[in-house]
C-alpha cells in the first residue's frame, strides 16, 4: 500500500468521470487566488461561479488528454497543447449562461489581456495548476506539472504559464521557469516560460 504522505501516487490523465473531483479541488485551491478573487469577488457566489469557470476549462480540454491528476483530481494540471493549424470551431460560450454579465466581462477581459501577452509560435500552455488544500504540501502539483513539461520537451517546444500571485513567481522560478513578460492590467500578471 502506498503511503500518500511520502510517495507520489500515480499520475493519470483525467477523463469525464473525474470532472466533479477536479472542479471541487480547483475551487478550493483557488479560493484566495488573486485572479479568481478578481473574477468572482463575492465570497457568497464564488463557489458557484468558480465551479462554472473551472468546469468550462475542464470540458474544453478533457478530450485532448492533457489534464493530468493525482488522487483522481486532488492535484490537477490543465495543459493546452499547441494550437492546431485550423482551430476547432467554438460553440456558443457556455459561461454566458452560467455567469452574471459583470463576471463574464471580467473573465473575458482577463483572458484577452493574458492571451495578447503570450509569446508567438507554438508552445504548451499550463492554464491551471492546483491542489486541493487537504492534499497540499506533498509536491503533487510539481508532479502533475512535470507531466506536461515532459510532453512539451518531447515536442521540442517551450512551456508557458501565467500567474498573478506574486508568491508563485518564486515557486515557479525554483522549478525552472523564467519571467518573460509582465502584464499590468486588469491585474498584475507574470508570463513565465520554460524551455
Amino acid at each position: 500500500m502506498t503511503d500518500l504522505g511520502r510517495r507520489t501516487p500515480e499520475i493519470t490523465v483525467a477523463g469525464p468521470a473525474e470532472r466533479g473531483r477536479v472542479v471541487d479541488s480547483l475551487v478550493a485551491a483557488f479560493a484566495a487566488d488573486p485572479v479568481l478573487t478578481h473574477l468572482f469577488p463575492d465570497p457568497a457566489s464564488y463557489p458557484r461561479h468558480a465551479a462554472a469557470f473551472f468546469g468550462h476549462l475542464f470540458d474544453k480540454r478533457v478530450h485532448r488528454g492533457t489534464i493530468w491528476t493525482i488522487g483522481r483530481g486532488a492535484s490537477v494540471a490543465i495543459w493546452e497543447p499547441p494550437v492546431p493549424p485550423e482551430p476547432e470551431p467554438e460553440p456558443a460560450d457556455p459561461l454566458a449562461a452560467q455567469l452574471p454579465a459583470d463576471a463574464l466581462a471580467r473573465v473575458r477581459a482577463y483572458d484577452a489581456a493574458v492571451h495578447a501577452a503570450l509569446p508567438a509560435g507554438p508552445f504548451w500552455y499550463l492554464g491551471v495548476l492546483g491542489t486541493h488544500p487537504d492534499s497540499a504540501g506533498r509536491r503533487w502539483g510539481h508532479a502533475v506539472m512535470r507531466a506536461g513539461l515532459t510532453r512539451a520537451a518531447a515536442d521540442g517546444l517551450p512551456a508557458v504559464l501565467e500567474t498573478s500571485n506574486p508568491a508563485n513567481v518564486e515557486v515557479y522560478r525554483r522549478a525552472g521557469w523564467q519571467v518573460v513578460r509582465e502584464v499590468a492590467e486588469p491585474l498584475p500578471t507574470w508570463i513565465m516560460q520554460q524551455r
